[in-house]
């Protein structure tokens, strides 16, 4: 028996704090590394001119939709894995990674057709300006030809994180994070010998801080994840494994991807009124990335903790796994809803912010920051149903916010009260989020917890 007791997975019989603690503060560190990351590439792209800014704004949508897509792979192969390491299945264990990789060679090859392709004729569809049309497009078509490096780093990465190998995960986020920062202002400004690029260095820092992380992944899944073995040895894809890893990782790139959809019909709404509001949504974006991030990184711990307590049919392990999340996002989001209402005026000058930057910013954060608490206890919840294997609440609560709510709401708002009155269509829609989360809760209490052994 204590044999077998060592051979558990942590994940079975570690306390959950401290487990928590173990497998999310590494994530919420990497994450928070991410998304300064952002930051400091958008307070770069700022310094050459506010149509740069506005054009990696616009194509915002497209490099979301791709990290999207990789991501909701990574959710499924996450989910498939992590069972499948909680029921002793191995054979299934080693089919999720080696499937996974092989979807993720296959997205990226198709991102590159797209950035060849429609590069701009995507910034076309959104503005005339031939400026911001020549930055949008630059940048895109380099982030699409080369996206095989966020597919295959999100995807070495979730295999990592589903073993409970947090740490090495972390490291690799941090190091594609440090390459992009370094390498951005050097190859922008042009630096030490290297030619002036502008938006093209910062779309090339970007790429080959994403190809780094992935090797460094790599390396880390052959040497130090011995619980998954990754071999494509006579490999044929198999679709009954396919199938269950889009079972429940396409609900949440839908998610993800609606999310896109709503980004690209929000920035046609605010370049009706000026260019400046298009920016401001991507500040935005950027600056609430550094207060989500720690959430969505203690999600990507939380959810192997769901899933193999799960395939152990553990119900204490899970409800405190639930618990314990609930509550630390919660606290994450009211600190950063603080943040927004205190200092805008210096969130915004960080990006070298105009008077009427400033002028359209400082009631925008301070507007839509009301949400993100009521956005803390969502993001959990909906990561719990993609956890034990039910995305499709995911997505239905991602579609009802995003499109059926906040979208209509901005689009009333801005024809009947103006510009400042769009922000509150995201504390509008995050309400009825809230209501439908805990509906959803309720339900799979009753049918996938509440049946559970102890």
């Amino acid at each position: 028996m204590l044999q077998t007791e060592k051979r558990e997975n942590k994940m079975g019989i570690m306390p959950v704090p401290k487990l928590l603690l173990n497998m999310s503060v590494p994530m919420m560190i990497s994450m928070m590394v991410m998304a300064l990351y952002n930051i400091i590439d958008s307070i770069f792209v700022a310094q050459i001119n506010e149509n740069a800014l506005t054009a990696l704004s616009l194509a915002f949508p497209i490099q979301n939709f791709m990290i999207a897509i990789a991501n909701g792979t990574g959710v499924g192969i996450n989910s498939l894995l992590s069972r499948s390491l909680g029921e002793k299945n191995q054979k299934e264990v080693n089919a999720s990674a080696v499937n996974g990789i092989f979807l993720a060679l296959i997205s990226s090859i198709l991102f590159a057709v797209f950035g060849f392709l429609f590069a701009e004729p995507y910034m076309l569809s959104q503005t005339k300006d031939p400026e911001i049309i020549k930055y949008g497009t630059q940048y895109l078509q380099i982030i699409s030809l080369f996206s095989i490096g966020v597919f295959m780093e999100i995807t070495f990465e979730r295999i990592i994180q589903s073993s409970g190998k947090t740490f090495y995960s972390m490291i690799t986020q941090i190091t594609g994070a440090i390459i992009n920062i370094i390498l951005d202002p050097i190859m922008i400004f042009g630096l030490f010998g290297f030619p002036k690029m502008g938006v093209t260095g910062a779309a090339l820092a970007t790429v080959i801080g994403e190809i780094g992380a992935a090797g460094l992944s790599l390396y880390f899944n052959l040497r130090k994840n011995h619980e998954v073995k990754i071999s494509f040895k006579k490999f044929t894809p198999c679709w009954r494994t396919i199938k269950s890893i889009y079972t429940v990782g396409a609900p949440s790139f839908l998610m993800q991807s609606i999310g896109s959809v709503l980004t690209f019909c929000l920035n046609k709404i605010l370049i009706q009124f000026t260019t400046t509001a298009v920016s401001v949504f991507g500040i935005y974006f950027k600056l609430q990335s550094f207060i989500f991030m720690p959430v969505f990184g203690l999600n990507n711990g939380m959810v192997p903790i769901i899933a193999y307590n799960y395939g152990a049919r553990n119900k204490k392990r899970i409800l405190d796994t639930m618990k314990y999340s609930i509550g630390a996002a919660v606290v994450v989001m009211f600190f950063g809803f603080i943040i927004f209402q205190i200092f805008p005026v210096q969130l915004l000058s960080l990006f070298n912010a105009t008077d009427a930057m400033l002028e359209i910013g400082v009631p925008a954060l301070r507007i839509i920051s009301l949400h993100f608490v009521f956005a803390g206890f969502c993001i959990i919840t909906v990561s719990v149903f993609q956890a034990l294997g039910n995305g499709l609440f995911s997505l239905i609560n991602s579609l009802t916010r995003q499109l059926i709510l906040l979208l209509p709401a901005a689009y009333l708002l801005s024809k009947n009260f103006g510009l400042t009155a769009i922000w509150f269509a995201f504390p509008i829609a995050e309400i009825g989020s809230l209501l439908i989360c805990i509906v959803f809760l309720k339900h799979i209490y009753n049918q996938k917890i509440k049946p559970l052994e102890n």
